[in-house]
């Protein structure tokens, strides 16, 4: 670590340490993602089996009702990602737990429904393993290539507002967004990944690993989603 003007410790970007000390930011960083993917499983397991809970959340998924669902979700998102990006690491646990929470309710209606398809787990199972592969090739891609996918940003951008303009439309005029639209949003999900990855190369400081943990776990959720959605339409 650097001193500031104040003689205080000030963390070094992760692209400016030593190897070994990257491995480790790498490791906790991982080991984060590792532990609110558990974490997600645990609470989700709980959630589905509270039935005015999940009759609740499936009322949600109706009409008008998604779209504040969905603002709902995007503000508690933003309060999580800006605690998990704190100085304090109480702070950053208690963002990366909230997001882990409010992950698992949104996912309630997706995963009763899925289980209701499929008569079990097993759909779920299949869809998380894809997602698991998909998000280890994206990212080896960045750590194998060395390249620097911070170019994305502008592009997901676009693509973020152009999604969420299509959701809303659908949600308002009553049509249903289809196949195609999960095919790209599995697409815009992997460029994610590979933006996410290449922060953690290049813009993140060394102590800002449960942060970084944050956006990996929220880009691998976002893959699931749709290759869930994906996986129902052959139904």
């Amino acid at each position: 670590m650097n001193l500031n003007n104040d003689g205080a410790r000030t963390p070094n970007m992760v692209i400016d340490i030593t190897d070994a000390e990257r491995a480790i930011f790498y490791r906790k960083t991982y080991a984060h993602v590792a532990g609110a993917l558990l974490a997600f499983i645990l609470v989700e397991s709980v959630f589905l089996n509270i039935p005015s809970l999940v009759e609740f959340m499936l009322s949600l998924t109706q009409g008008y009702l998604w779209l504040v669902l969905l603002g709902a979700f995007w503000l508690a998102s933003s309060i999580a990602n800006n605690f998990a990006h704190a100085l304090d690491r109480t702070k950053q646990y208690i963002g990366l737990g909230l997001y882990v929470i409010i992950e698992a309710l949104i996912f309630v209606p997706l995963l009763y429904i899925a289980m209701y398809y499929s008569g079990g787990f097993e759909m779920i199972k299949q869809a998380g393993i894809v997602t698991l592969f998909l998000f280890a090739g994206l990212t080896a891609v960045v750590f194998m290539t060395n390249t620097n996918f911070s170019f994305l940003k502008t592009a997901l951008t676009i693509g973020f507002f152009i999604a969420l303009g299509l959701i809303v439309a659908g949600i308002l005029f009553g049509f249903e967004l289809g196949l195609w639209f999960s095919v790209l949003m599995v697409v815009f999900a992997g460029g994610c990944i590979l933006y996410q990855t290449s922060q953690i190369k290049y813009e993140y400081h060394e102590d800002q690993y449960v942060g970084a943990a944050l956006g990996l776990f929220a880009s691998f959720m976002l893959l699931f989603w749709y290759i869930l959605q994906l996986f129902m339409s052959r139904d």
